[in-house]
């Protein structure tokens, strides 16, 4: 557990961070100081971020699915990575610098949309609520619009993890129009989202104490080097 732990971790470090910090960076240079960007101008923004964000996060991702898959294996199959650092290291030594980005092109589009329907929409909820009504920025204006994008990056990342949990479950290999078309005749279009209520109970209140916690990093940044709220 410790092991994969590191994995983990290194993910959030390197996924996370990069995300974010591109799209803050994106919003102060495209922010003319006067108006916010527009709700288009932020979905591109985001969808820039999470892809920078899937590439720059897509080695831990595949160190954390190895160190997962590991237990059912074999003994002698078993990679046995000490550490995420010793299983970066193993991978590139033995597989090639190549083995780090397998797998980055779907791991990059989910990145996508998650980025752009967790940040845009959290921007947006909470630009509506501070103009709509009089609540003030403060931790019930940022618990409710997280709450709301938690909502959002659930549905629209739904589909996405159906897709690939029935393309990694699945016993016989057939294309992914061939996949969609037979579960869309057997089980209509509500197929996109089975399992949402369980997604949301895990991203709901990972994306509330997400927005929570950088809003609050912000405030004490600003505090820090003297700028006005």
């Amino acid at each position: 557990m410790p092991r994969q732990l590191s994995a983990s971790i290194l993910r959030q470090i390197t996924y996370s961070t990069t995300r974010f910090g591109v799209y803050e960076e994106l919003k102060e240079v495209f922010s003319s100081g006067v108006q916010s960007p527009s709700f288009p101008a932020l979905i591109a923004m985001a969808s820039t971020s999470g892809f920078l964000g899937g590439i720059a996060g897509n080695p831990a991702d595949i160190l954390n699915v190895r160190m997962q898959n590991d237990a059912s294996l074999p003994a002698a199959e078993r990679r046995n990575y000490k550490h995420a650092i010793d299983g970066l290291i193993r991978m590139v030594r033995e597989e090639g610098f190549g083995s780090l980005f397998r797998g980055v092109w779907p791991n990059s589009t989910r990145a996508v949309l998650m980025t752009a329907s967790q940040l845009a929409s959290y921007d947006i909820f909470k630009r509506e609520l501070l103009q709509r009504t009089n609540m003030g920025d403060n931790l019930t204006t940022h618990f409710s619009a997280s709450f709301m994008a938690g909502f959002v990056a659930t549905t629209v990342c739904s589909p996405v993890d159906v897709i690939k949990t029935r393309v990694m479950s699945a016993k016989t290999r057939e294309s992914m129009v061939e996949l969609l078309t037979r579960i869309t005749k057997n089980e209509g279009f509500g197929w996109m989202f089975k399992g949402w209520v369980p997604s949301f109970v895990r991203l709901g209140p990972h994306t509330v104490f997400t927005f929570m916690f950088l809003e609050q990093h912000k405030k004490i940044w600003r505090q820090w080097h003297g700028y006005d709220e």
